[in-house]
């Protein structure tokens, strides 16, 4: 059976070069003064969708991001590895959202595609670590929800089959269709780029990063099909304004605090094993170690 799949894909800080302009005053994340990465597990998610999409002649993936106009990098990225294409859900008034209004504003652009048959995205987001985006996008569209996925068994007689890895084992459920599937870490790596796709979507852009492209680029994405990523607004998924961004958002940043680790006492040892078993007995003493 053909299937309409979307993969939640987020672009985030890369974590390995937070520098100090990393947050701004209200206490939210300063996204543009970091890196930009594809959050790693909706790497995972993309995977097991392309791997849907190859056992199901006729299906579908399309990629949903909601972020800056910049995230569109992440839906060229899914398109070079296989996806059909992208929508960035990106808007003024998205700006700031915890995990409630995150998963409200993704719940309505999902509504707005009309029919899907699986929602699949990685378990969590490296930038806040809640793992709560994915179930709660399931709770608000009213439809089953499979968590800690790590491979699709398959699609049959309206149900997937997933096998979920969890602290105590691994089972395998089955769940019917429509559905939302969040992927660990530990399903298989996501496929890389393929160099034919790339060729044929390097010009794929966003109506926002069109603006800003030359003259004979812009030549380029009109005159070819398929190079158009969709952006959509608040207003066009029927968003309430209550109900996204910061007014959406009951999660309050109080207070943040940097915090920098100093050494206080430093201990020069000769090599000898009496100060080495010195030293341990210290430690164990004032529970360091032990």
């Amino acid at each position: 059976m053909s299937l309409n799949i979307i993969v939640l894909a987020k672009q985030v800080p890369d974590t390995r070069n937070v520098g100090k302009d990393a947050m701004k005053e209200d206490g939210t994340i300063n996204r543009a003064a970091l890196p930009a990465i594809f959050n790693p597990e909706d790497l995972n998610a993309l995977e097991q969708a392309l791997l849907l999409k190859d056992a199901n002649p006729g299906s579908t993936v399309t990629m949903l991001t909601m972020g800056l106009p910049r995230a569109a990098e992440v839906i060229r990225e899914g398109i070079f590895r296989g996806a059909d294409n992208g929508i960035v859900l990106t808007d003024r008034a998205l700006g700031g959202a915890d995990t409630l209004a995150t998963s409200y504003s993704l719940a309505q652009a999902i509504k707005k595609f009309g029919h899907y048959d699986i929602v699949l995205c990685g378990r969590q987001a490296i930038d806040g670590d809640t793992a709560q985006v994915g179930p709660q996008i399931a709770e608000k569209l009213g439809v089953p929800q499979v968590t800690y996925a790590e491979e699709i068994l398959g699609v049959k007689d309206g149900k997937v089959t997933v096998k979920r890895r969890l602290e105590a084992g691994v089972e395998t459920v089955k769940a019917p269709l429509p559905c939302v599937v969040t992927v660990n870490g530990s399903a298989a790596e996501c496929r890389p780029r393929n160099a034919r796709r790339v060729m044929q979507y390097k010009y794929a852009v966003s109506p926002s990063e069109k603006a800003k492209l030359p003259e004979d680029k812009q030549k380029i994405v009109e005159s070819r099909p398929g190079l158009t990523i969709e952006e959509w607004g608040a207003a066009y998924v029927d968003a309430d304004p209550q109900q996204i961004g910061m007014p959406g958002s009951p999660t309050k940043v109080k207070a943040i605090e940097n915090v920098v680790f100093t050494a206080k006492e430093s201990m020069t040892l000769e090599n000898n094993d009496e100060q080495i078993e010195q030293l341990v007995k210290e430690l164990i003493k004032n529970h360091t170690i032990g």
